[in-house]
């Protein structure tokens, strides 16, 4: 007899069984709960203090993110573990985001170094935009920070600005994890956000990472330097002159490049993304049942 088995409630449908409710096959980002909300606020908190200390300290400070960088790296690793225990234990992540975590931290660190760090040309950007618009904000982050430190070990980029990188890419995905839409918005609409989005974060990228060595050339004399216990706002003014004088040629370029890998490539990737979140089923509840036809052992085995 063929057909489809009858469900509780009512008959079914033609083409019930094949295909499940809308609902069901959307693909769903992963989920903050208030432990990896509580992780999140710490880490970030740490890496605002960790850019912006030098504007408050006092000439007397020793100054240089050589020193501090260290120190920042060995609370940013534990952190980053904290963020990702924190959403395990929140949604009950398992072996397959962990999986899909090392494979797009892979393919951004492969990504990074295309560019050569030729005027900024950084191709990265525009998959951690991506994935953090799918995946969600606590994943983006980790993604982010992951994916930079992998691709500084490629390059051979380590040094006292790793931390601060991993810091700032985590932020460029987490950002695009809360950006508005995410189950409504499709189509042209969202590569547009996307777009807009990935420009301005690409910048604002330059703009902080200008801020962690900018109090290196603290103490050259001219009008962009830095001057250890100045008021707040004189020395805000001089980094946006340094700013403007010496990043505007990486940034731009940058941002072009994520914009126009968004809108060419983005929907592609956008559907690859949410077709493994849905076939990963990340949200959805395990459980073991023993199987019922199970032959059973008639006798025990030192019998």
């Amino acid at each position: 007899m063929t057909g489809h088995q009858p469900r509780p409630g009512g008959a079914p449908t033609a083409g019930a069984a094949a295909r499940p409710p809308r609902a069901q096959r959307q693909s769903r980002p992963i989920r903050l709960g208030p432990r990896s909300v509580a992780a999140l606020v710490l880490v970030s908190a740490i890496g605002v203090a960790a850019f912006g200390w030098p504007l408050l300290a006092d000439s007397e400070s020793g100054l240089a993110h050589s020193r501090d960088a260290p120190w920042l790296f060995a609370a940013l690793l534990p952190l980053l573990l904290a963020v990702v225990v924190a959403t395990i234990a929140d949604t009950g992540l398992d072996a397959k985001a962990i999986a899909m975590l090392g494979v797009l931290a892979a393919a951004g660190a492969a990504l990074r170094p295309l560019g050569a760090g030729t005027a900024g040309i950084e191709p990265m950007f525009f998959l951690m935009v991506l994935s953090g618009r799918v995946l969600g904000p606590g994943f983006g982050f980790v993604l982010g920070a992951v994916a930079m430190f992998a691709s500084a070990l490629l390059t051979g980029g380590v040094g006292p600005w790793m931390p601060f990188q991993m810091l700032a890419m985590g932020w460029v995905a987490m950002g695009a994890g809360l950006l508005p839409g995410a189950h409504r918005l499709r189509g042209r609409g969202e590569l547009a956000l996307l777009a807009a989005y990935g420009a301005l974060s690409s910048a604002l990228y330059g703009l902080i990472m200008n801020l962690q060595g900018w109090p290196y050339i603290g103490g050259l004399g001219s009008g962009i330097s830095f001057v250890p216990g100045d008021p707040l706002p004189e020395n805000l003014s001089r980094f946006l002159a340094y700013h403007l004088a010496t990043s505007l040629g990486w940034d731009l370029p940058r941002a072009v490049l994520t914009v126009v890998l968004v809108l060419t490539l983005g929907g592609t990737i956008l559907a690859a993304l949410r077709r493994a979140t849905r076939r990963a089923a990340f949200d959805a509840p395990v459980a073991f049942r023993p199987h019922e036809s199970a032959p059973r052992p008639d006798r025990t085995p030192w019998t």
